[in-house]
């Protein structure tokens, strides 16, 4: 399997192979999945949608429900008005939605489509509401989408009423379910009052029922998305994705924020509880620190098998930074770090970690790259672990290299998206399985005589 991967590595600005992204809409769409009674919206043609929905769902194993403005020939010619406003009356008459979110394609974006002008001329039922953010599918990645569509709706909802709220807004990077519900269990025990924005949890890992609801339970709700302009302060959680929609808000409605690295590891959750340490008087619960040293416990229990040990590690920008940082904690050494989203930022925040645990002659580290790229320094100088989605199972087969699925998409394994990898309790998961992956490892090579049932 990729036989044909050569070892020597060059340089591409125009090709991509094996890509490490997707694309915005892909983002936007998952966004506005976070909000309670809303229905997704793509500004193109239904294949579009089609293949966004369908990603989101071999994911989560959840439906991902979104409608389209359906272009066709003439739309691609004349542009896309007409289908926008008949679509959103259509949407609004049968699947009766609370808010629209509309985004684009890069079908619209690349006829100029005015959906500012097109917004403005639709008629919007009374109570109803309708937000849009541009995210060409050909710019960026789905990260990018992910964040412009949350600036899209502070835009147009959060408003400053001059009335604190008493709350703490928390705004999260790209986060599966379950990561989500810990951040909130962790600000519940530590009495601190939140919105979280988006939330797919109670949406994308919603139970199983004797009946379908469209618009799950869970979501944040349009009334505290308006309310984010009274919160007393924002926490932003990933370095790479939510500065913009952060410094949004600020503008809007002058709350200031405190951006943190996506809290994978120890040192990253420790700035997270920090953080909402100063919004509870500095009261850090028993519970917590119980958490964070039953995850010590078993980093020194178990160091012996993974300290030294290389690996590489690809994904979304603050995912990678976040497990760089943990595996640096364990003494292991992130020598292949890359990511498919563009920005040089990513890769000056990589070479900190390496500097600050001395590393920084062993390991490399990469934006706007793609798994071809990683290949070829794998077949050049190998590792000891693979870490990332299921797009780097080939390689992992290819190279014989054990294998941890984290990050975004794993499409090959179920329950992924229900257990955090974020926090005390997500580090214990992500220590747990990095150490049996080269365990079992281990198992399958030694030879009989030392195969052992202790280890």
């Amino acid at each position: 399997m990729l036989d044909l991967t050569p070892k020597e590595h060059s340089e591409r600005t125009a090709l991509r192979i094996n890509s490490c992204k997707t694309c915005q809409p892909v983002g936007a769409l998952y966004c506005a999945l976070g909000v309670h009674n809303c229905m997704p919206y793509s500004h193109g043609s239904q294949g579009c949608v089609a293949y966004h929905r369908t990603f989101l769902t071999r994911h989560f194993k959840e439906p991902a429900i979104a409608s389209t403005s359906s272009f066709t020939e003439g739309a691609c010619v004349f542009g896309g008005g007409a289908n926008l406003k008949q679509g959103t009356k259509n949407v609004f008459d049968i699947y009766d939605p609370d808010i629209i979110a509309i985004h684009t394609t890069c079908l619209s974006e690349t006829i100029g489509d005015d959906l500012n002008s097109f917004i403005m001329d639709l008629d919007i039922p009374e109570d109803k509401l309708v937000v849009h953010s541009n995210t060409p599918s050909y710019v960026g990645s789905h990260v990018d989408g992910y964040f412009n569509m949350m600036c899209g709706f502070i835009k147009y909802l959060s408003k400053n009423t001059g009335v604190k709220n008493g709350k703490t807004a928390i705004l999260p990077s790209w986060s599966n379910p379950g990561d989500l519900r810990e951040f909130k269990r962790l600000a519940a025990l530590m009495n601190v009052p939140i919105t979280m924005f988006p939330d797919q949890s109670g949406v994308m890992d919603s139970p199983m029922t004797d009946h379908y609801e469209i618009y799950p339970k869970g979501g944040t709700t349009i009334p505290e998305i308006t309310g984010l302009g009274d919160c007393d302060s924002v926490i932003g959680l990933g370095e790479m994705t939510v500065t913009e929609p952060c410094e949004q808000l600020k503008k809007k409605c002058r709350v200031n924020y405190e951006v943190l690295p996506y809290p994978i590891g120890v040192e990253n959750t420790d700035k997270f509880i920090m953080a909402l340490s100063k919004m509870n008087g500095g009261n850090i619960p028993y519970a917590i620190e119980e958490e964070r040293g039953q995850l010590i416990d078993l980093m020194l229990d178990s160091h012996i098998w993974f300290t030294g040990k290389t690996c590489a590690i690809y994904g979304d920008p603050d995912y990678v930074l976040g497990l760089t940082s943990l595996v640096l904690e364990m003494g292991m050494i992130p020598k292949y770090v890359l990511t498919g989203t563009p920005g040089a930022a990513f890769v000056n925040k990589t070479k900190a970690l390496f500097d600050k645990y001395d590393v920084g002659e062993k390991c490399v580290s990469k934006e706007s790259g793609d798994l071809f790229d990683l290949h070829q320094w794998v077949k050049q100088s190998p590792v000891d672990l693979l870490i990332g989605s299921s797009y780097g199972k080939q390689i992992a087969r290819a190279e014989d290299i054990p294998f941890v699925r984290a990050g975004f998409p794993v499409l090959d394994r179920y329950g992924h998206p229900l257990s955090p990898i974020t926090c005390y309790k997500g580090a214990i998961r992500l220590v747990e399985q990095i150490s049996n992956a080269l365990l079992d490892r281990i198992d399958r090579d030694v030879p009989d005589e030392q195969f052992d049932v202790i280890m």
